[in-house]
């Protein structure tokens, strides 16, 4: 007698394909809710900033750390999605945008100086991160380069040169770095970090830019300057008036970038 046939054995998942055409399952949004450009700040109760400068403004989603809300600017349709902390949740926001229709994305957040001369609420524009993250490793060998999209990284630059110059403060780009431990930077890393030349340290950069790159898409940041690590202590302070005024200026930057590019 023959033995019954066996069962075959079931595939693995391929998360590739997960989500494609339907509500993203972190996120909570779906196709045609969002437009082709996002801003990204890190918070979720920032995603009201930038609607401050938007009109027809409506909230999609808000599940876990991720708030999406959409609007208008100067005729272009706009997305503002939270990230959350860190280079994880960052990478599954961008693979879940893009999933849903995004294209172009801009990070808008808070960052710490490591030059002498960068002051709170100076704006701070990325052409690359250090990457000293996990999560983009889990994508990528320890030599491939982390790098924003030329084009929309050069505009950022001109934009956010002209708004802190009519604002009366100043806008830098430089090389940034992402690292994964905020309270495990000790001294002797700051220094290291400045003493290469580092611009300013933050969290998410790394994998927007790396996610973005490899699912041929188009990647910028300009941050806030929330405190300087190398002249002298300080503390992250969201009452800082000069850190919200700068928050508000990248936010402007950002969008004056996504008309100019029509991202």
């Amino acid at each position: 007698m023959s033995s019954p046939a066996s069962a075959p054995a079931p595939a693995p998942v391929d998360k590739s394909q997960v989500g494609i055409g339907e509500r993203q399952y972190h996120i909570a949004v779906s196709p045609g809710e969002v437009s082709s450009v996002a801003l990204l700040p890190g918070d979720p109760f920032r995603v009201p900033f930038v609607a401050e400068f938007l009109t027809d403004v409506r909230e999609v989603a808000h599940n876990r750390e991720h708030r999406t809300m959409t609007g208008w600017y100067k005729g272009r349709h706009i997305t503002a999605t939270s990230t959350g902390m860190g280079c994880p949740s960052t990478a599954i926001a961008v693979e879940e945008l893009a999933r849903v229709g995004v294209t172009s994305f801009i990070r808008v957040g808070s960052s710490a100086g490591l030059q002498p001369r960068i002051e709170p609420g100076d704006l701070l524009v990325s052409e690359g991160s250090y990457r000293n993250d996990g999560t983009t490793s889990a994508y990528v060998p320890v030599g491939f380069p982390a790098v924003p999209d030329i084009e929309l990284t050069l505009a950022l630059a001109r934009h956010s040169a002209r708004i802190a110059e009519d604002a009366g403060t100043r806008s830098f780009s430089g090389i940034s770095v992402s690292d994964d431990a905020f309270y495990a930077e000790t001294p002797e890393w700051i220094d290291q970090l400045h003493r290469m030349g580092i611009l300013n340290v933050e969290m998410e950069a790394s994998a927007l830019f790396v996610v973005a790159r490899l699912r041929g898409l188009r990647a910028g940041m300009v941050c806030a300057c929330s405190s300087n690590l190398v002249a002298g202590a300080s503390l992250y302070d969201e009452k800082n008036g000069a850190l919200k005024d700068g928050w508000m200026r990248s936010i402007e930057a950002a969008l004056e970038t996504a008309v100019e590019l029509e991202l």
